[in-house]
């Protein structure tokens, strides 16, 4: 009878352990479910459950659950190009109308005479903006009028400078926003007149923001180009004649320089020879006498 009753005692204690080891397992499974999509932050005794991606859905390829934003690059573009045409006033006059024709205009411009020996050509610059996906072009159609002897293109990369400033500008009007509608709470004159200080400030941070996002979109909008144009050199056939007369001239002028440097070093020594040359003459006829 004991034996039977101790049977009966060992088989209900195998079967609670069997039962406490399965919930111990499905509670594990649980919280590890769980600590897979949750993360505890501890915050001043608070418990706060924030959602989190799971490892494998960081590692696998897929970011749906996180934002991705392109950024389009911005970039100030600035050409300088020297080329040779048969009339420097009519290239630059070309040059200009290529310019509007772009969708452009022209900065400045100017020619000038450059003289090469005695004979006198024409130079000039002109400075013109051109959007800047019409700039190849124009650069391919200036190209055509002459020949190109220089050209260098610079692109700065402001895409930093630019989303930074957007993004002050965009927190200063949202902070304008704001002040106006603690103005419109106000009920004394010394908070008045303290909110509207600060609203001038902020309004004169947000106009010196916008000059200069103003400033970039133009810039980067439109590409500066600097042209210098020449005129081809002028060929002269003197023969040599006009060189030799000049080297002639300059020969005897050097010459003559040499003489007086000459003379000059000489000089003091002649006097000193002369005087004592005297000196003994004048001796020697006393002596005899």
């Amino acid at each position: 009878m004991k034996t039977k009753y101790s049977s009966i005692i060992v088989v209900m204690l195998l079967l609670m352990a069997t039962l406490v080891s399965g919930c111990a397992g499905v509670y594990k499974d649980s919280y590890s479910q769980k600590s897979a999509d949750y993360v505890v932050i501890e915050d001043s005794g608070d418990s706060y459950a924030i959602n989190a991606i799971s490892e494998e859905a960081a590692y696998d390829g897929d970011y749906s659950g996180a934002s991705t934003t392109s950024v389009e690059r911005k970039t100030i573009t600035t050409i300088d190009m020297t080329i040779k045409v048969d009339d420097a006033a009519a290239g630059i006059d070309e040059i200009s109308k290529m310019a509007v024709a772009s969708g452009g205009y022209v900065s400045s411009s100017y020619v000038y005479d450059s003289y090469y020996d005695s004979s006198s050509g024409k130079e000039g610059y002109i400075t013109v903006r051109v959007p800047e996906s019409e700039y190849p072009t124009f650069l391919d159609d200036v190209s055509g009028l002459g020949e190109v002897t220089s050209k260098s293109v610079n692109a700065q990369d402001v895409t930093e400078e630019y989303i930074d400033v957007s993004a002050r500008l965009d927190n200063l009007e949202r902070q304008e926003a704001r002040l106006q509608e603690i103005l419109n709470m106000t009920g004394t004159v010394e908070e008045v007149l303290n909110v509207e200080k600060e609203l001038e400030r902020v309004r004169g941070e947000i106009e010196s923001l916008t000059g200069r996002l103003n400033y970039l979109d133009d810039r980067i909008e439109f590409s500066t180009i600097t042209i210098r144009v020449t005129e081809p050199r002028p060929i002269t056939r003197s023969w040599g004649i006009r060189d030799a007369l000049s080297e002639s001239v300059n020969g005897f002028i050097s010459m003559v320089n040499a003489l007086i440097i000459l003379v000059g070093y000489l000089l003091p020594l002649v006097i000193v020879v002369a005087v004592l040359g005297g000196s003994f003459v004048i001796l020697r006829r006393r002596m005899r006498r």
